[in-house]
């Protein structure tokens, strides 16, 4: 079964637009590099970079297209186009906004659920909120997760891991999945002692841009500081 397969942890690789590293041939060289450490699974944004990952590992595939449409919040698949797309490039899973915000086309979160399970695949509920998680559940979605908390006006500033919002996912009697956040180890120990049946690390493991970027910033502040630009001696 897809799911029990999904069970353990599942590695987002999403370089930053303007990274080096995003191109389809080096994501799905880092996501072998996932697999290869004991990655479940794999979250994997846009057609084709999840047509190369899904030719270089047999791991489930979480796909997404993030996608602006002008006048509406949701970008993570927010249409029955990127749907579509994401089950065309190999994906078995699609991760979408659950949240309660308007979509393009007019539909909510049941009917993308609906469109998922039509085209052969395993939807992905991405929530914000409780009531999102219980929502979503109801309408069918097969995983719940905690991946829009902190990023929606409503849930600004809440502490992340959610791993209280977690708790609520556990409740739904769905497929629950910890992420947003989740920077250490003993986190992802602390989300499988809450119930969690799957975890989704990313920035820690696979965002080398932004690791670099904060290792960089006390570098420069220290060769700013007068009397740091020439060696000391003794």
């Amino acid at each position: 079964m897809m799911l029990e397969r999904l069970r353990g942890l599942i590695v987002s690789i999403q370089p930053e637009t303007a990274s080096v590293l995003n191109t389809p041939e080096t994501v799905a060289l880092l996501a072998c590099c996932a697999v290869a450490g004991g990655a479940a699974g794999v979250r994997i944004e846009g057609s084709a970079r999840i047509a190369a990952v899904r030719r270089a590992v047999d791991v489930p595939i979480v796909g997404l297209i993030k996608r602006i449409y002008p006048g509406f919040e949701p970008y993570i698949t927010p249409t029955e186009d990127e749907i579509a797309a994401i089950l065309a490039a190999g994906a078995e899973i699609v991760a979408f906004d659950a949240t309660a915000r308007a979509r393009p086309h007019g539909h909510d979160a049941a009917a993308l659920v609906t469109a998922i399970h039509a085209g052969g695949g395993l939807a992905m509920a991405d929530c914000a909120t409780g009531t999102e998680l219980r929502a979503a559940a109801a309408a069918g979605a097969d995983i719940v997760a905690t991946t829009l908390c902190g990023y929606t006006p409503e849930t600004q500033g809440h502490p992340l891991p959610a791993l209280d919002l977690l708790c609520e996912a556990v409740a739904t009697g769905a497929f629950a999945i910890l992420e947003g956040g989740v920077g250490e180890p003993i986190q992802v120990g602390a989300a499988f002692e809450a119930g969690a049946a799957a975890v989704v690390v990313g920035t820690a493991l696979t965002n080398f841009d932004a690791r670099v970027r904060a290792f960089a910033a006390p570098a420069a502040r220290q060769k700013s500081v007068p009397g740091n630009s020439s060696p000391r001696t003794v």
